[in-house]
């Protein structure tokens, strides 16, 4: 019996110990998890927060987004501009630069002309999309598919104004949800920037300068003042997509004047002679030698191959235009520059100054870089 109320004591000391002790537990953690945060909840924001975009170099979004931009041109002579869309060799631009052609000429940056097919064109809005089969396969440009710029965001245009291929310009977004009307064409809710755009800028892209990504369409311009307009590419999507899926078997008639006539070489040959030897060196600055490479004039391609060509600037880190003095004789152009290499040597880093003389001229309408040569300045 003793032994009985022995057992009886230690299982109720037990019990209240243990009550006890899950009492002061639950006391002391419940309240820290009810205002811990969810784990489910913590997930959830994981999932749905939109991916960081890679911030870029202001040159390195200038010189990827070049090489896909084209210059347009229809055979009465009149030019625009547009971009790589996808990966169909489809190229977005503007329906007044295309108005009424089922076929036009598109030049690549580096020299390559394809003929292009108009398989989508809208006489409501400003945009049309041409067919490259020369370009299919190649990686187009990003587009900002779900984002729309706000006032103050910096950004490019690109494109051929007066015929000068893949100019730049920079501005800012200076104006939201602008409406204009230009003959049978409704602008609503387009941009407006600051970014200076001329006839043969039509068609190009608008691009943000810090990611790359393509924001708009650069579309017109004001009469008076530095005032552009740029369709949201957002807001064309749908249009673009429906044509690249399914080409239109017939197009309408568009009446809307082309834009300006092309110049004689796009402008002064001084100026385009010296556009094409900076980006000779800017596409060497980002190994870019393939675009380097075809800027050479076939003559001097003959007498050196790629495989040297790139050989002799793999040393090379970095190299910039630091002068270009040109003098014109007719047809030609001489380009004296003073260019600044880093280098590697044996292992070591230097840096060193060069002159260098190119002779330029016209090849299949296209300026080149037909002879070179050049010497260390000591």
């Amino acid at each position: 019996m003793k032994n009985k109320w022995i057992i009886s004591g230690v299982l109720t000391f037990l019990i209240l110990g243990g009550g006890t002790y899950y009492f002061l537990y639950m006391k002391e953690n419940i309240p820290m998890q009810l205002t811990a945060s969810s784990n489910l909840i913590k997930a959830t924001d994981e999932d749905v927060s939109e991916p960081q975009v890679e911030l870029k170099d202001l040159k390195e979004v200038i010189h990827e987004t070049q090489k896909l931009v084209v210059k347009i041109e229809l055979e009465d002579g009149s030019l625009g501009s547009g971009f790589l869309y996808n990966d169909k060799g489809d190229i977005v631009t503007n329906a007044h630069v295309v108005a009424n052609a089922k076929e036009v000429k598109v030049n690549t940056t580096d020299s390559k002309e394809f003929t292009g097919e108009v398989i989508g064109i809208s006489n409501d809005t400003d945009i049309a999309v041409v067919r490259v089969e020369g370009l299919k396969e190649v990686a187009p440009l990003k587009i900002a598919r779900t984002r729309t710029a706000e006032i103050g965001d910096e950004v490019l245009a690109l494109g051929s104004p007066l015929g000068f291929q893949n100019t730049v310009t920079t501005g800012i977004i200076s104006g939201l949800e602008r409406d204009l009307n230009i003959d049978n064409f409704k602008y609503e809710d387009v941009y407006q920037i600051s970014a200076p755009i001329a006839p043969g800028n039509s068609g190009g892209p608008l691009v943000d300068r810090k990611t790359g990504e393509v924001l708009g369409i650069n579309s017109a311009a004001s009469n008076q003042g530095t005032i552009g307009f740029s369709i949201p590419i957002t807001d064309v999507l749908p249009l673009i997509e429906g044509w690249s899926e399914t080409p239109m078997t017939s197009l309408p008639n568009v009446s809307f004047q082309s834009e300006q006539p092309l110049f004689d070489g796009g402008g002064s040959i001084e100026e385009y002679a010296q556009y094409v030897v900076n980006y000779f060196y800017e596409s060497l600055n980002f190994g870019d030698y393939v675009t380097a490479y075809s800027l050479l004039g076939s003559s001097w391609q003959s007498k050196t191959n790629y495989t040297d060509f790139r050989k002799g600037y793999l040393d090379t880190t970095s190299v910039y235009v630091e002068e270009i003095i040109l003098s014109n004789e007719e047809e030609a152009v001489t380009a004296v520059a003073t260019i600044v290499a880093d280098e590697r040597n044996n292992g070591a880093n230097k840096t060193a100054r060069y002159k260098v003389t190119y002779e330029l001229g016209y090849e299949n309408d296209q300026l080149k870089l037909l002879s070179g040569k050049g010497e260390e300045i000591k």
